[in-house]
């Protein structure tokens, strides 16, 4: 029996427009609810860009949020995961100089924040997956925030292969970089990841992993998709993912994961 689903957001739940069919979703989420079953959104998204698509079920579902560094209950940060900030500091001055990389976002816990100088084309690709963007003169200046992701736009994945190589060999131990789709790649501490922010929830909860039915279909859902047998891989999924996943789901704009959970309330019924 399923008593908890652990949803990514783009290129899973959402289309590729960055919509969602909202009257289908409250259709199955009233399905969820009635079920007491655990509703958690987990992405590499801001908090507050997710909770945004949400609003008023903030007691309803659980937010794992910049792929596993932060974790909301019931509107309330529960555990938190961040880097040094001089840490940070030093990371940024590699990716800006050595690598020439200009389009970075640093995730804090109260806002992310940009460059001021930073392209309009860059603000409006971030605003997919960030809500409370501030900009900075220089991100040395921002002094009471704790940092938990940076993340960069890369649009070759060439130069995405060169720079994660590149970045964990030079920060060995300390960083690790992954890919979440969309020409994005994130750094995050090493030990943090969906699955480990979900296993910790299951674990306050009481629930199973094969009581947990999970939907990814990038390479920073690897772990929370290996948690489970009731493991859904996206009809457009990275190769690597699709090597973890015991299932496939119909595409992100069929709206396949609603298919899928649908399928699963029907049997338990």
């Amino acid at each position: 029996m399923i008593k908890a689903i652990a949803v990514d957001k783009d290129g899973t739940l959402f289309k590729s427009n960055h919509t969602f069919d909202e009257i289908y979703f409250e259709k199955i989420f009233e399905g969820i609810t009635k079920r007491n079953i655990k509703f958690i959104v987990a992405s590499g998204n801001q908090y507050a860009q997710l909770r945004s698509y949400f609003p008023g079920k903030e007691a309803q579902i659980t937010y794992v949020a910049e792929n596993g560094a932060v974790t909301y209950v019931d509107d309330t940060l529960v555990s938190s995961s961040h880097f040094d900030q001089q840490l940070t500091f030093d990371i940024l001055q590699t990716i800006m100089v050595d690598y020439n990389i200009s389009d970075v976002i640093v995730s804090g816990i109260k806002s992310a924040y940009v460059k001021s100088d930073c392209s309009d084309e860059f603000m409006n690709f971030i605003t997919n997956y960030y809500y409370d963007i501030e900009k900075v003169e220089n991100f040395s200046d921002i002094k009471d925030d704790q940092f938990v992701k940076v993340a960069m736009r890369i649009k070759d994945d060439n130069i995405v292969n060169q720079v994660k190589t590149g970045l964990e060999s030079e920060y060995a131990h300390e960083i690790r970089a992954v890919t979440s789709g969309a020409e994005s790649v994130d750094l995050i501490l090493p030990g943090v990841n969906k699955g480990v922010a979900i296993q910790a929830l299951l674990n306050q909860w009481g629930i199973e992993q094969d009581e947990l039915l999970a939907f990814g279909d990038a390479n920073n859902d690897l772990e929370m998709l290996a948690l489970t047998t009731h493991s859904y891989a996206m009809a457009k999924c990275s190769p690597e993912l699709e090597k973890i996943a015991q299932h496939r789901a119909p595409s992100n704009d069929e709206s396949g994961v609603l298919q899928v959970i649908e399928r699963y309330l029907k049997q338990q019924d």
